[in-house]
């Protein structure tokens, strides 16, 4: 896949200064500092447990649903702070969305998966809705799979189709930033390839942030790597972050070497 690695066209455009993460006495994530570049696709790697999916939950404050949840230090979309008080959370979800490990299909058709949030941001409009699904199917290329049957239930697709639904769904409603945290784990290889070209399209117009244990993949599609490991405390942490090539060539740090080369994680 030519052009994966590319640089991005723009400068950061999320960024954590200082983030630490609590769930109740739970200290999840210390010290996050990191800018992510817009137009890119970003990787965060590491053995389980170690804070990924926690941080990637960060920018569109889906951690806030845990109860006991505290933040602290900055993380900003476009230079504005997201966890100030007066942030418009379902404002903030419009323009960060998620794709999750396993598709959450609807349990409604294909064409209100892909409307039902163009609709709760007030668009009605017949005509506007259908070209929404249009734009949104072809995007992530289900349109030509879809377009006949696009009143059957979202449910009824193949796994690797509802993924792509989910993705679709989460572009209805024209985000800047899409967060996919293991979206390929649970799909078969043709499905994940599908995937991974979706993403290398979509990353021309979107900030992607992917977690993934698939090493292959974060070197096949991303252009930078953060790779994340719990301290002697459990305290998830930023090891390391740079250019993939440079990571997965010449990684800075041994622990990062041993774990991209499959000795531990």
């Amino acid at each position: 896949m030519s052009g994966v690695n590319s640089a991005p066209q723009q400068n950061a455009k999320l960024k954590t200064e200082a983030v630490n993460l609590f769930y109740g006495a739970h200290h999840a994530l210390g010290d996050i500092t990191i800018d992510i570049p817009a137009c890119a696709i970003t990787a965060v790697i590491g053995p389980s447990g170690c804070g990924k999916s926690s941080f990637l939950r960060l920018f569109n404050r889906m951690n806030d649903l845990i109860p006991g949840v505290k933040v602290e230090g900055k993380a900003l979309l476009n230079d504005v702070p997201i966890y100030e008080k007066d942030t418009d959370v379902v404002a903030l979800r419009k323009k960060v969305g998620m794709v999750f490990q396993k598709p959450n299909v609807f349990p409604m058709s294909i064409y209100e998966n892909i409307v039902i949030g163009p609709k709760n941001h007030g668009i009605k409009n017949k005509s506007d809705l259908e070209m929404i699904v249009e734009r949104c199917l072809s995007q992530v290329a289900l349109w030509e799979e879809v377009k006949d049957i696009l009143r059957k239930p979202g449910l009824s697709l193949q796994m690797g189709q509802q993924q792509r639904l989910c993705i679709a769904r989460a572009l209805a409603v024209e985000p800047e930033v899409l967060l996919m945290d293991e979206s390929c784990s649970a799909l078969d290889p043709e499905s994940t390839m599908k995937i991974e070209g979706l993403m290398h399209d979509l990353s021309e117009k979107y900030t992607i942030i992917i977690v993934t244990h698939n090493m292959e993949q974060a070197a096949r599609v991303s252009y930078m790597s953060a790779f994340m490991m719990i301290d002697k405390d459990r305290v998830g942490r930023l090891h390391e972050y740079s250019e993939t090539s440079e990571m997965f060539i010449s990684p800075r740090d041994k622990l990062t070497e041993d774990y991209i080369t499959g000795r531990f994680g």
